[in-house]
């Protein structure tokens, strides 16, 4: 097969002139802060996902620490899983909390509620969950010894069918190369009402938006209220219309979109069957992680990407980072043996059929000629020519 002249991506957001409509729309309306698109946003988020209120902001990172914030979560101990991205190692130790780091399960690379138990301590006053690729945490086995407050990371799972609905809180995520992207962005959902209007002040320094005073949506009475007070601490983390133009567009597209991720994710389990083990299934396949094995990995990475196609690994464990590491002074026997063999093959809605063909073949083509080398010592040469 021809090699492609330019790198497929593993990941790549898609648009059109819907966006593009929806940002005209808000440029020419006057209103790029937080105003009528992020108000409408979140009332048909809210909706989608089945939850009574939704608070947009600039980023699921913000939204995670602006959660524990609210609720006053601070001084404690905190678990998260080691297979995830950063966010949910640094968030506690903003709060002057311990990053309690737990291994994962070797099918679903989701946190592992049998080391969750082993590893709670009497101050653990939260757990963060993460819906690893879109595959659903196991909150239920949790839930069976453990009472206290969970949040529950969606970043991955946009939309899948029950996302956001076992934890207390749920976060969600629109960032780049999400299932629902407009560049970076995230949401907080929740049924708690005085929780959400407290939110909702924290997001601006305590302060009510300039648009809801505009509107006089408090009030009921016309014209611009100039005047408010600040009674809490707040932050500046709110979504402005620009962002939530983008999300509005994605939004309608988003059914369109994943069915083609799982499409995507039936032809790779199919085809690739003999060379990779597959991923759980996943509603969303936010990243397809295929695993191979280990001394495999790095130069089937290197072999794809002189056919340019770019892959990653989601995720490195958090504990092996020089920032958190030695703060949890145990082993990872799962982790540590399974990320190795990660790889995350091209999955996003702008691949064609014969892209995702394109990546079948070379993927296929790299097992058959070490297949070839396994079984004959004559092609080791020729696999340190190929590689040079």
């Amino acid at each position: 097969m021809k090699i492609r002249d330019k790198m497929l991506s593993v990941l790549q957001p898609m648009g059109g002139k819907e966006e593009v409509e929806e940002l005209r729309d808000t440029i020419e309306s006057g209103w790029w802060a937080k105003g009528p698109k992020v108000a409408r946003f979140e009332k048909e988020f809210a909706e989608m996902v089945g939850s009574k209120y939704a608070i947009a902001v600039s980023s699921a990172t913000h939204g995670q620490d602006l959660v524990l914030k609210a609720l006053e979560i601070k001084d404690c101990d905190i678990i998260n899983p080691t297979i995830s991205f950063m966010t949910t190692a640094v968030v506690p130790l903003w709060n002057n909390c311990t990053t309690n780091i737990v291994d994962v399960d070797p099918y679903t690379m989701c946190i592992d509620p049998k080391d969750v138990k082993r590893n709670l301590k009497p101050n653990t006053k939260a757990i963060i969950v993460v819906n690893q690729a879109g595959v659903p945490a196991d909150v239920d086995a949790i839930r069976e010894f453990y009472d206290g407050f969970i949040l529950e990371d969606c970043a991955h799972s946009c939309y899948t069918p029950g996302a956001g609905t076992k934890g207390d809180i749920a976060v969600w995520s629109f960032q780049a190369v999400k299932t629902m992207p407009c560049g970076d962005g995230g949401m907080i959902t929740l049924d708690d009402e005085e929780l959400y209007n407290k939110l909702v002040s924290m997001t601006w320094l305590g302060i009510t938006s300039t648009y809801s005073r505009v509107k006089n949506i408090h009030s009921g009475k016309p014209g611009y209220s100039w005047d408010y007070e600040v009674d809490l601490l707040g932050y500046k983390c709110y979504m402005i219309d620009i962002m939530a133009a983008i999300c509005l567009a994605q939004m309608k597209k988003l059914p369109k979109h994943l069915e083609w991720r799982r499409h995507i994710q039936k032809r790779y389990n199919t085809e690739l069957a003999d060379c990779i083990q597959a991923p759980p299934h996943s509603e969303t396949v936010q990243y397809y992680c295929a695993k191979v094995p280990p001394e495999h990995r790095d130069s089937l990475i290197d072999y794809l990407a002189s056919k340019n196609i770019h892959t990653s690994v989601h995720f490195k464990p958090l504990h092996k980072y020089n920032v958190v590491k030695g703060m949890n002074k145990r082993e990872y026997p799962v982790a540590d043996v399974e990320w190795k063999k990660l790889i995350s093959l091209p999955c996003h809605p702008a691949m064609s059929e014969e892209d995702i063909t394109y990546v079948i073949y070379w993927v296929k083509e790299y097992f058959s000629i070490n297949k070839l080398i396994n079984n004959n010592n004559v092609f080791k040469s020729f696999l340190n020519i190929f590689y040079s």
